[in-house]
């Protein structure tokens, strides 16, 4: 199956952002420029006193708001940043990169007309990671800090983006920087990220638990997602009852998070309650179409020794993950090695992507292409790369181990 901490790596990319509306909207309210001498009026972003709440209703209400107050006004700088802002979080809510995607457009014809207008910078470093833009999202936070060295969010966004490319000595010093100067949700996410990439979950879920006591009430939606990664690390702890309350507690204060069924149905499958599993599976599937639940729904029918139906699910995800040309990720590439399908495709997945990033994650994926072609001495060099972090991902581990022995038993021929 998919691991399960890879799909998490790449979730949290995007859901580092936790807590965005709290970061964001001290400059929403007091620092947007008008593009004319007449005064703009905003409100508070989601999420924050006086704004909308971070539920399904409360993001579609801003949504449309701001949509309809750039109708009316092409130029309403306000309006686009909280439009942005509501919809990177409709984008995490939903699983779907549409949203982003359209607040990528929102920002950038703000910035085409005032290259430096500070929160549409700021909050397009956001989109710019949520798009799996990294270098663009490491400039774009750059460029806010130069202007604003003071907020602690931008060094948040570097680190994030930093992360992504394999730079973690840096990655961890502007999660520093950042804790240090604002302690907030945001930043003990991060420190919570940081700590699992370094091999130690129990800290990890400590930090990720003072990030949701930090998070308030109004925001529902970062409340969903922090409990989700509770029971992420939970999961990981084999502490299944207390992943499963942090997987309910989730689904309860947002309904239907994706995070969260998806949770349900990982601790049924470890604990061999495959049918429950494969039923919150599919229902799922319907609506949040991934590579990641695809590929469990085709493990658990090929479990079943039903060739047709597992074959059915492995091509769907091989479509979900879009063509190879357009891969930002390895997954599909470890999908596709992990199952012995398109091998050569597998490798080139990852080659191209390990060519502009150098996180574990990425070079697991290719130490495992590299195996699967024969490749033992590349796939070692990969693997020993993948584990500089000191992570304890089991996934990552296991591949390591399988490659040593190999390399091993080459050697003693």
């Amino acid at each position: 199956m998919l691991s399960s901490t890879r799909a998490r790596h790449l979730t949290i990319a995007v859901a580092i952002l936790a807590g965005i509306a709290a970061a964001v909207a001290p400059h929403l309210i007091s620092r947007v420029s008008p593009p004319r001498d007449e005064p703009i009026t905003i409100g508070p972003a989601v999420g924050m006193p006086g704004g909308p709440p971070t539920s399904s209703e409360g993001l579609r209400q801003r949504i449309t708001e701001m949509e309809d107050r750039i109708r009316r006004e092409p130029r309403d700088i306000g309006a686009a940043v909280l439009l942005a802002d509501a919809l990177l979080r409709q984008a995490r809510a939903t699983a779907d990169g549409r949203p982003a995607n359209r607040a990528g457009e929102v920002l950038k014809t703000v910035l085409e007309e005032m290259p430096a207008q500070y929160d549409a910078l700021r909050m397009l470093g956001a989109i710019e990671l949520s798009q799996h833009r990294f270098r663009e999202a490491l400039e774009a936070a750059r460029r806010a800090r130069d202007l604003r060295p003071e907020d602690a969010w931008n060094y948040g966004v570097m680190g994030d983006a930093l992360i992504e490319l394999g730079e973690y000595d840096k990655a961890f010093e502007a999660f520093d920087t950042m804790v240090t100067m604002r302690p907030s949700a945001a930043a003990y996410a991060r420190v919570a990220y940081a700590r699992e990439l370094r091999g130690n979950p129990a800290g990890a879920l400590q930090a990720m638990q003072m990030a949701q006591q930090a998070t308030p009430v109004q925001d529902p939606e970062a409340q969903a997602w922090y409990a989700a990664q509770i029971g992420e690390l939970d999961l990981k702890l084999e502490r299944f009852d207390d992943a499963i309350r942090e997987y309910r507690r989730a689904a309860f204060v947002f309904p239907n998070y994706p995070q969260a069924v998806i949770g349900l149905g990982k601790v049924n499958a470890a604990r061999g309650k495959r049918d429950e599993a494969l039923a919150i599976y599919l229902e799922q599937l319907k609506r949040t179409p991934t590579l990641d639940l695809a590929s469990r729904i085709g493990d658990l029918y090929a479990e079943r020794g039903d060739v047709t139906a597992s074959e059915h699910y492995y091509q769907l995800a091989e479509d979900l993950a879009g063509p190879a040309v357009a891969q930002t990720e390895a997954n599909l590439a470890l999908f596709l090695a992990e199952r012995d399908r398109k091998l050569p495709e597998a490798l080139a997945i990852a080659q191209a992507v390990a060519a502009t990033r150098d996180d574990i994650f990425t070079r697991d994926a290719l130490a495992w292409a590299y195996y699967k072609v024969g490749r033992i001495d590349d796939a070692f060099a990969a693997s020993e790369r993948a584990l500089r972090t000191g992570t304890r991902d089991e996934r990552v581990r296991s591949h390591a181990a399988r490659i040593r022995a190999a390399r091993t038993s080459k050697r003693s021929r």
